[in-house]
């Protein structure tokens, strides 16, 4: 697969995880098990998605002017993403997510930050970054005129545009006209489909463009007909990320031609090996990790 450019547009967070046997009732102190910073955020783990397959990934987002932020960026490096793009700001805190797992379920907190200044001018600003890429990956946790105008400046420059459509919201109908593939999962797609401004024949070329994740059900997509690509059974340790994973594997297909059919089958492999090993960015596969893997379940079948 030859090397093509994708563009990230979007999050980057410190996810602060504390395990504990019990979650404290209001006003109550409890001791917990463990503590730890993990890098996140749904834009930076699809940036660290394509590059760790061997894309040129460059993120574009905003950290805070402070620890969590050089950590973060530096972070992003190590992975090879480039971050000339990714913009300190002094006046906000990096973005954070305050996870507390109890019982093998999670409470989060999710403080923003600096994240919501990823503002359509610095947006506008990028326009030579953008008009360069193969594709322009986008999520929602940035501003939505933010991913407004990056939909716009990508279009003008025919620019192949993926919008994860989550913490899913409301989003317009021009907007999800212009956009080349949508990958809700289930509730999402009922979600973004069950407007009234839509009339049927909208509705069906709105279909056309969702890659619909559905977790252990795999993927189905609408191509003549209903098409579904089975996920792959593996044993899971953390599926945190994985349809972060499952992004910007597509990205990574798509950008190198593959069908679309096969693009999928090839996500799905990068997300079930995703959720083989604990921590989002730490379990994301290499390209080789990916073709040792899809090689042995061909031998499998």
């Amino acid at each position: 697969m030859s090397n093509k450019t994708i563009t990230v547009i979007g999050s980057i967070n410190m996810d602060l995880v504390t395990s504990t046997n019990r979650v404290p009732n209001m006003g109550e102190t409890v001791l917990g098990e463990s503590f730890h910073t993990i890098p996140g955020g749904k834009g930076a783990n699809q940036a660290v998605a394509a590059a760790k397959l061997g894309a040129v990934t460059t993120m574009i987002g905003c950290v805070g002017d402070d620890a969590f932020g050089q950590e973060l960026v530096k972070h992003l490096q190590n992975q090879g993403v480039n971050t000339d793009y990714v913009k300190p700001v002094t006046h906000r805190s990096t973005g954070i997510a305050s996870i507390t797992l109890s019982d093998g379920d999670n409470n989060i907190i999710v403080v923003p930050g600096a994240n919501y200044q990823v503002t359509p001018d610095i947006v506008s600003s990028y326009e030579e970054v953008i008009s360069k890429s193969d594709i322009l990956l986008l999520q929602l946790e940035i501003p939505i005129e933010s991913v407004e105008r990056a939909v716009e400046l990508a279009k003008k420059h025919q620019v192949m545009v993926i919008l994860n459509p989550a913490p899913i919201q409301a989003l317009s109908k021009s907007l999800l006209q212009k956009v080349d593939y949508i990958t809700p999962n289930e509730h999402e797609q009922q979600f973004l489909l069950e407007s009234e401004e839509w009339s049927d024949s909208e509705r069906k070329e709105m279909l056309k463009k969702c890659i619909i994740t559905m977790g252990a059900k795999g993927v189905k997509f609408y191509r003549d007909g209903e098409r579904n690509i089975p996920s792959f059974k593996v044993e899971t340790v953390d599926t945190t990320g994985a349809g972060d994973s499952f992004n910007g594997a597509l990205a990574f297909a798509l950008s190198n031609g593959e069908q679309l059919e096969e693009a999928c089958r090839f996500a799905n492999a990068v997300a079930a090996l995703s959720v083989t090993k604990l921590g989002a960015q730490s379990g994301m596969p290499t390209l080789k990790e990916v073709q040792t893997f899809l090689q042995k379940q061909q031998r499998d079948e």
